[in-house]
């Protein structure tokens, strides 16, 4: 299968993977042959990227990191928490008494799956619309978060907290209204003002519940601290900031730039992870994100690439050791379609390099 920009499908292309809502109900599934209709609705959904059946690559597979079952569990709880208190009388306290457990089982099934994948994480094996950006947002920052804390070696008592503290990273956004959460232009400095509030509004609300740790409410409060001093809400600089909440940090704007957003469109990991180097040292720990580049994949399976002599090819399979150095198989060479294709294994030739991803077809598609 191929990934593919939905602004490059045609009609006739073979779904390969399901388009799913943020509740787990398939929209359109795989196997069917897409109309211009569907193409339209895709990108009114704002679906970014899509995974088609192709000839030539139709054995190449892609894994969400945790089980379907595991994601829409995450996804109700998520939900259902955060509406209770945005809507609810009762004291957010007594929601988290109530709620807190469940949430923390729920961390722990993350984590187990991501343990047990054992592969660099790829967040775009499956396809997702969703009507509430924060809910998609808080279960994605969670696995990135637990897969920098496992690369960094931290302990199961400790990732779990930290998971804790990330799945509710954004509870304080249930106070910002809805119209500027959902603005599609540019922000103006009183919007921008009530965006910049949820961090010390979620950790008011972690905060006074007894249930949860003072720990897991500093999450919410620093993960937009950076470390020279330039973050809010209170500027504080490098070591005053919590550990967890300089991992937090990264995967919160990994996870913000290469998901589709009503004021931009996705970046690819590769382009995210640029990002995220061009602040190492003022804004990131440059240690957490040689271990974060470890923990994602740098370019997923079925994704167009070129290389350094020009050959184009797909990314076929992964690098466990060296994630931005997967396994490419050529299909074009010299201008010409190669017949039959072969691989190429980045780790080995490592006089190779990518020098550009496409979206768009490489090669004959069937």
């Amino acid at each position: 299968m191929r990934l593919l920009s939905t602004f490059s499908l045609e009609a006739g292309h073979e779904l390969a993977k399901p388009i799913h809502n943020d509740k787990g109900k398939v929209l359109i599934h795989s196997g069917v042959l897409l109309t211009n209709k569907m193409i339209e609705r895709l990108n009114d959904y704002g679906v970014t990227y899509v995974y088609i059946e192709d000839e030539a690559t139709n054995d190449i597979v892609t894994e969400f990191p945790i089980s379907d079952q595991v994601r829409n569990q995450a996804i109700d709880r998520i939900t259902d928490t955060f509406d209770k208190i945005k809507s609810s009388n009762i004291k957010d306290s007594f929601i988290f008494d109530r709620t807190g457990e469940k949430m923390k089982d729920v961390v722990r099934k993350i984590l187990s799956d991501i343990q047990g994948h054992k592969k660099a994480v790829s967040l775009l094996s499956d396809v997702f619309t969703y009507d509430d950006y924060i809910f998609t947002h808080s279960l994605n920052v969670t696995i990135y978060t637990l897969a920098l804390g496992t690369e960094l070696g931290l302990p199961s008592k400790k990732l779990e907290e930290l998971g804790f503290g990330a799945i509710l990273h954004d509870v304080g956004k249930v106070k910002v209204p809805r119209e500027v959460l959902l603005k599609p232009g540019k922000l103006n400095d009183e919007e921008f003002k009530l965006i910049k509030e949820h961090s010390e509004a979620g950790f008011n609300i972690l905060r006074a519940a007894p249930s949860v740790s003072l720990v897991a409410a500093h999450c919410a409060y620093q993960h937009h601290e950076r470390l020279d001093g330039s973050g809010y809400p209170r500027g504080l600089c490098d070591k005053d900031i919590h550990y967890y909440a300089k991992i937090l940090a990264i995967a919160d704007v990994f996870d913000a730039v290469t998901s589709n957003r009503v004021y931009r469109r996705a970046m690819l990991p590769h382009e995210g992870l640029e990002i995220l180097y061009a602040g190492s040292g003022t804004k990131f720990d440059l240690h957490m994100i040689q271990a974060f580049r470890r923990s994602v994949a740098v370019y997923p399976n079925g994704l167009s690439v070129t290389l350094s002599d020009g050959r184009k090819g797909v990314v076929s399979r992964q690098n466990t050791e060296v994630s931005d150095r997967p396994h490419i198989r050529i299909l074009e060479e010299n201008g010409k379609a190669v017949v039959p294709y072969y691989e190429v294994d980045l780790g080995k030739e490592l006089n190779l390099m990518i020098t550009e991803c496409d979206t768009t077809l490489v090669g004959k598609t069937k």
